[in-house]
């Protein structure tokens, strides 16, 4: 029951997060804004309390599944302060384009650990450091939800990786690093492309590669198309690339140390069953 009660809030948590990001293009008339930061400062509080709320009832959730349960946030606590801890190193020192270090352990996470985790990897590790950076503003609650889906996606990586593997048998280890490595790089373009939704259908620009309302959906792809080339490609193929190299150097090492978390953690206490003899004496003792 626990683990219906997750996936439903997995999934309502998507369709939250879903409809925050498409629901301008349904409606009949929407604010222009010169300055895109200004995109959705009437509802961004409300998305961020409803996102945040959800998270925490998923984490209450994993909690009461079992002792695992319990283990597994511990862990999920750690990598969400080394993850907000390399953003504000990030931001300290930024790097070339959107090029950041916190998706590879999101990657990872999910893979290891199941979709589950690996959303609440990525909606709190945005969450946790933008708080530490003074990243918070209408944009938060979207960062999270896309973050959270690289983490949710995660375990799709598994079948594809035990295919390659069984092609590839005197490569195995390489099949599989390889597999979440093109999967980190396609995310490092599908986040950008994912997060430019959140304000492009208010911004203001040529009408080639801008949204306005009535647009059939045909030509709102094309616009957004010329949009995304011109304005974010080059930024998204540096983080692209940076989650390509950071999973290719140090995604096995990484690897190695989540899986050892994971079998430690996966115990089960079984109280031994006490001899005959052993029951009398613990009788013949309490009297």
């Amino acid at each position: 029951m626990t683990r219906v009660l997750r996936s439903l809030t997995y999934g309502l948590t998507s369709l939250v997060g879903l409809g925050a990001f498409l629901y301008p293009f349904w409606l009949p008339e929407v604010p222009q804004q010169a300055n895109s930061a200004s995109a959705h400062a009437n509802d961004s509080a409300l998305m961020m309390t409803l996102l945040v709320g959800l998270c925490f009832v998923v984490l209450l959730l994993e909690v009461q599944q079992d002792t695992v349960g319990a283990k597994t946030i511990a862990l999920l606590g750690v990598l969400v302060a080394i993850n907000a801890t390399l953003r504000f190193l990030e931001t300290a020192i930024p790097g070339p384009g959107g090029f950041s270090p916190v998706f590879l352990l999101i990657v990872l996470g999910g893979y290891v650990f199941g979709g589950g985790f690996g959303f609440l990897l990525g909606a709190l590790t945005l969450l946790v450091s933008a708080l530490v950076t003074g990243g918070v503003g209408p944009w938060l609650p979207y960062q999270m939800v896309a973050a959270g889906w690289v983490g949710l996606t995660a375990p799709l990586c598994r079948p594809v990786a035990a295919f390659l593997e069984r092609i590839a048998v005197h490569h195995a280890a390489r099949a599989e690093l390889w597999t979440l490595a093109v999967f980190s790089a396609y995310w490092g373009l599908l986040y950008g492309a994912i997060m430019n939704l959140w304000f492009w259908p208010f911004a203001v620009g040529p009408a080639q590669m801008h949204w306005t309302p009535g647009v059939g959906a045909w030509e709102t792809v094309q616009r957004y198309v010329v949009f995304y080339v011109v304005t974010s490609l080059a930024w998204d193929l540096a983080r692209a690339v940076g989650n390509l190299l950071l999973v290719a150097v140090a995604g096995a090492a990484i690897l190695r140390i989540l899986r050892r978390f994971q079998r430690r953690f996966a115990f089960v206490y079984t109280p031994a069953v006490a001899s005959r003899e052993e029951r009398a004496k613990v009788a013949w003792t309490s009297r």
